[in-house]
């Protein structure tokens, strides 16, 4: 990533709610589940921060933007995933800071 690349990720992540759909989407694959049946849907999403489906796609598509989270559709659901290469970029960049 370069700075640029960096700078949306730190503005994506700055809204509270997406922070928390950044870290349950890290979170649904840190439990081991290989994809397709790991990741996090936008429905268990919206059960997590009671807010509405337009909210939580908004923020969803932010942090995909952002270069931090993958969607994959899965027929009529959406299943969010996290940019590895991107999370490691970001682990490297707090390590040296």
């Amino acid at each position: 990533m370069n700075d640029q690349q960096l700078s949306q990720a730190f503005r994506a992540l700055s809204d509270p709610n997406r922070l928390h759909i950044y870290r349950t989407v890290l979170a649904s694959q840190d439990q081991g589940v290989a994809a397709p049946e790991g990741g996090c849907g936008i429905g268990d999403l919206m059960q997590k921060l009671k807010i509405g489906a337009p909210t939580v796609s908004h923020h969803v598509h932010a942090l995909q933007n952002a270069g931090l989270i993958q969607l994959e559709r899965q027929g009529k659901f959406v299943r969010c995933y996290p940019n590895r290469a991107a999370a490691r970029v970001l682990m490297a960049f707090f390590q040296l800071s």
